[in-house]
């Protein structure tokens, strides 16, 4: 019985160890305008809709100016199928890079990384999102296969929305 259980110790203790696989998008955009003007945009969660295609709509928000910290509950919407994705700004450096953190449905977690650098008179808008799907090895797998190509396509998309609101001065 013993030797069961240490078994079952160890796999377990294997298993955690095994990162978990991990779905990435990352994808940059230069923008005419300087790059405060485009963290002004970007770091305000009631500015998601403006140009985020996949956002649907911004819940429970903290009060007060962005800080390490702050929590913002968006809905999202991938494939038609709309989630909830609860974010917490982990790094916060105006105005040029911020990580946010997010989980969601079924133990799902997220990782946003915005980094804005000068390009000429502009903005080159670098933007990361590493995100693990639920449902174990088979769920990441399907993540890395069917929602990665979806996400890649919608960032892309909202980046180039994002350079047409900025640039147009909306």
């Amino acid at each position: 019985m013993g030797g069961r259980r240490a078994a079952g110790r160890a796999l377990r203790s294997w298993s955690a160890s095994v990162p978990r696989p991990v779905a990435r998008v990352s994808t940059s955009i230069e923008i005419a305008v300087p790059p405060r003007a485009v963290w002004d945009v970007i770091m305000d969660p009631r500015r998601y809709g403006d140009w985020v295609t996949i956002h649907r709509k911004v819940g429970k928000l903290d009060d007060g100016p962005l800080r390490e910290g702050f929590e913002v509950e968006q809905t999202l919407a991938l494939a038609g199928a709309p989630f909830k994705v609860r974010w917490r700004l982990a790094v916060h450096d105006p105005p040029h890079h911020a990580i946010w953190e997010g989980r969601g449905p079924a133990r799902s977690t997220a990782r946003i990384e915005d980094t804005l650098t000068a390009a000429g008179a502009g903005t080159r808008f670098d933007y990361l999102n590493d995100f693990k799907a639920p449902g174990g090895p088979l769920g990441a797998m399907a993540g890395r296969v069917l929602v990665s190509g979806i996400s890649e396509r919608e960032a892309n998309r909202s980046l180039r929305r994002l350079k047409q609101l900025l640039e147009e001065g909306s």
